[in-house]
């Protein structure tokens, strides 16, 4: 999926005070052979760094409901990966380059949080919002000289953004047909003799009033789903007007 985070992150960084200059995204190695051959401004974002944040790992298995809200499949909990780039400008002079790259925070800094209704479709299916921060720290084992150093490049001012994404954990396993029927106790007698006791099983009404309340269950989520997506659509709304004021 580390494509699909490509894909949301040139989206990000191409629209706000990017939008309609037409100034290139580049997620090649910003090295000097790479250097020489632009003849263009561009935003280079350069993937450095993967690992697991593992602060976010979880246990047991996830429930995969269908609009009924019964259960179908079961899954692990997907693993959260920290996917970091190193965001430059490349134009033709210093101050320049500086103009780019202030645009390119000012775009970025807004998106805290992307919800799943703004990643692409993959990504997007899963449900999870998925933060963003823009200038932290670095991972320890890799500093900012050490990465320019690898590259055979020159120390270029560069913002570090990082994406926390989730990757499924496979396999799915099938869940068991749902429930229909009630359940039903009979004790016999010995030897094919009389029954001791009258059979005591879940009735009918029983069992539609628990499909009700899973019915009654789905609708509310559906509800908060629908409720969180307008809310952000109408922070991302009013942010745009923010921005073209």
């Amino acid at each position: 999926m580390i494509h699909e985070v490509d894909e949301a992150l040139k989206g990000l960084i191409g629209g706000g005070a990017l939008a309609g200059s037409g100034i290139e995204v580049s997620f090649e190695v910003p090295s000097r052979d790479w250097a020489a051959r632009r003849n263009a401004p561009v935003v280079n974002a350069y993937l450095y760094d993967v690992r697991e944040d593992v602060s976010r790992r979880q246990r047991g298995r996830a429930e995969l409901r269908d609009d009924r809200d019964i259960v179908v499949r079961r899954r692990r909990p997907p693993r959260w990966f920290r996917i970091s780039y190193l965001v430059t400008a490349w134009t033709k002079t210093p101050q320049d380059e500086h103009r780019l790259l202030s645009a390119v925070l000012a775009t970025l800094l807004p998106h805290e949080l992307l919800a799943a209704g703004d990643l692409p479709e993959p990504l997007g299916r899963l449900g999870l919002a998925v933060p963003v921060t823009v200038g932290g720290s670095r991972p320890e084992t890799r500093s900012l000289a050490d990465i320019w150093s690898a590259l055979g490049g020159e120390l270029k001012p560069s913002l570090d953004v990082a994406m926390t994404v989730p990757f499924p954990a496979f396999p799915d396993y099938d869940a068991g047909p749902p429930v229909t029927e009630g359940a039903a106790v009979r004790v016999g007698g010995v030897d094919g003799g009389p029954p001791r006791a009258e059979e005591r099983a879940h009735r009918p009404r029983q069992v539609a009033a628990a499909r009700a309340a899973r019915e009654q269950a789905a609708a509310r989520r559906t509800e908060q789903k629908r409720t969180i997506h307008q809310r952000t659509e109408q922070k991302s709304t009013e942010q745009s007007r923010t921005e073209q004021a």
